[in-house]
């Protein structure tokens, strides 16, 4: 009874028309849902710049005057804010492809940043200082930098400081608080680096045995980035200015600095310098790559040969009878396989140093020694592994030959098992040197100027990612056929069976006696 009233053309009628009228309802409520809902602008920082970019310790969130306020400019302008971790040298390049909406990251106003992105009005004023360790007493100006060694983070405006002090070798970082752990290691005489975080790293970081020197070297104005011609700007500013006018920047600047905040202009000093931004030579360019790709060659040269040899030992102890030594080696491979290079590259140049000068020892490593102690400790690992297979994959009845022929275990093992297991094992030796070509890039952040470091450091004056990190490319994809095609060639001569083989001719008689 109940379904004979869906054959009525008038219920069906209704039906239609109520099913209309829900949905349109539910249309209307959606799209008024959508207009309601605000746009979310994604924000790129940099969390290692404390006070202004940090993990909370307690939370793991991210903290920080820039935090704040940008969530409060965000709030203002009715937008939600959605913060995206980059590397400080990222942010430009990321602007620049429009892939973030806008960058704070204590990131300083120039001339030469604004060819290529477009700043808000300044919201912080700061200013560039030299860090020294605290028995430094010959360092107390810019002047007296000449000739030292100095640490910066990539891509600031402190390495530009840096590189035009005479005579100084500037080593480069990912962040500040590395350049900072360089300075405290002894390896460099000073920092260049933004007062505020250096400060924070003194006194609330409790940072021992360095002080801040001199005065401030430049007076400095930090903005919000933006990708050029974008709406964002007017309404960045427009809520920018609302939270000077309600006293809302000045409760954020009162509660993480303790002090009132500085009146600030609408526009920077710097942009009213003549400035572009380094063009892209690319002869120089050239240069610098190939000095980056020799030191690249010498890293892997000399981390894979003292990985070779590490390797080799590790599996001659792992396939010995002694179960001691059996186990240990196989700690020693699990570590290094299971944890990340550039974990233990930091272990090593950052780590250890810190930790034994905890302990009172004045101890530090120099960094090309560090970087192949690490990546040889690393492939070590790997290859070990590949040697063991290849010798255990050779047939018993090859050891038993060698003892038929009065050989001792060495000598079964250098005339007889290990050349049938070197061919075996060539190509996985082959597929190993070439990751470890790749491998070297991770060098960079301990401040070694190899291939892909003289690539960023090119991006951080030219701004030209794409084209800078497409030759760096390139020339890794060289190095690495060059040495495939070594590797096969080697594969080839030391196979027996199907190695060419020279046809002897045989000479032409001078004669023929009838």
């Amino acid at each position: 009874m109940v379904f004979r009233i869906f054959r009525f053309r008038w219920f069906k009628r209704a039906l239609a028309l109520v099913l209309g009228v829900l949905l349109g309802v539910g249309a209307a409520q959606l799209v008024s849902l959508a207009q309601e809902a605000p746009t979310v602008w994604e924000v790129g920082t940099e969390p290692a710049f404390p006070p202004f970019e940090m993990r909370d310790d307690a939370t793991g969130d991210l903290t920080g005057f820039d935090i704040e306020l940008m969530r409060a400019i965000g709030k203002a302008a009715g937008r939600e804010v959605k913060f995206i971790s980059l590397p400080f040298d990222g942010l430009v390049p990321a602007l620049q492809s429009r892939t973030i909406d806008a960058a704070i990251s204590g990131m300083t106003i120039t001339a030469e940043r604004a060819q290529t992105v477009d700043f808000s009005r300044p919201y912080f004023e700061a200013g560039l200082a030299i860090a020294v360790r605290e028995s430094n007493t010959d360092i107390n100006s810019l002047e007296d930098l000449a000739g030292q060694r100095i640490a910066v983070q990539i891509g600031t405006t402190g390495a530009e400081q840096a590189a035009q002090v005479e005579g100084a070798t500037v080593s480069t970082f990912d962040s500040a608080p590395l350049a900072l752990q360089e300075l405290l290691n002894g390896r460099v005489d000073a920092v260049i680096n933004d007062l505020p975080v250096t400060l924070f790293a003194i006194n609330e970081a409790n940072l021992q045995g360095v002080k801040v020197v001199g005065e401030l070297v430049t007076e400095e104005y930090y903005g919000i980035a933006l990708p050029q011609d974008t709406e964002a700007l007017a309404e960045i500013n427009a809520a920018f200015d609302t939270l000077l006018q309600d006293g809302t920047y000045a409760e954020i600047y009162q509660r993480w600095f303790s002090a009132d905040p500085p009146e600030l202009p609408v526009v920077a000093p710097a942009l009213a310098e003549a400035g572009t931004a380094t063009g892209l030579v690319w002869g120089r360019l050239f240069q610098n790559l190939m000095r980056g790709a020799w030191i690249t060659i010498l890293l892997t040269a000399f981390s894979f040969f003292f990985g070779l040899i590490g390797g080799s030992l590790v599996a001659f102890a792992m396939i010995s009878p002694i179960k001691p030594l059996h186990w240990l080696c196989r700690i020693y491979v699990d570590f290094f396989r299971g944890t990340p290079m550039l974990v233990q590259l930091f272990m090593i140049y950052f780590g250890l140093p810190a930790l034994f000068q905890s302990l009172g020892f004045d101890f530090s490593f120099n960094r090309i020694f560090a970087a192949i102690l690490a990546l040889s400790l690393n492939v070590a690992a790997y290859l070990a592994e590949i040697l063991r297979g290849g010798i255990q994959s050779i047939d018993r009845g090859q050891w038993e030959a060698g003892e038929s022929l009065a050989m001792n275990p060495v000598e079964t093992m250098r005339y007889v098992v290990f050349p049938q297991a070197f061919r075996r094992i060539l190509p996985p030796l082959g597929n190993e040197f070439i990751t470890l070509i790749k491998d070297t890039s991770l060098a960079a952040v301990i401040g070694f100027e190899e291939l892909f470091r003289q690539g960023q450091l090119t991006v951080a004056t030219t701004y030209r990612a794409f084209e800078v990190y497409l030759a760096v490319a390139i020339v890794y994809l060289v190095m690495t056929s060059l040495a495939s095609f070594v590797f096969k060639r080697l594969e080839v001569y030391m196979d027996p069976i199907n190695r060419p083989k020279k046809v002897k001719k045989d000479p032409i008689p001078s004669a023929v006696v009838v």
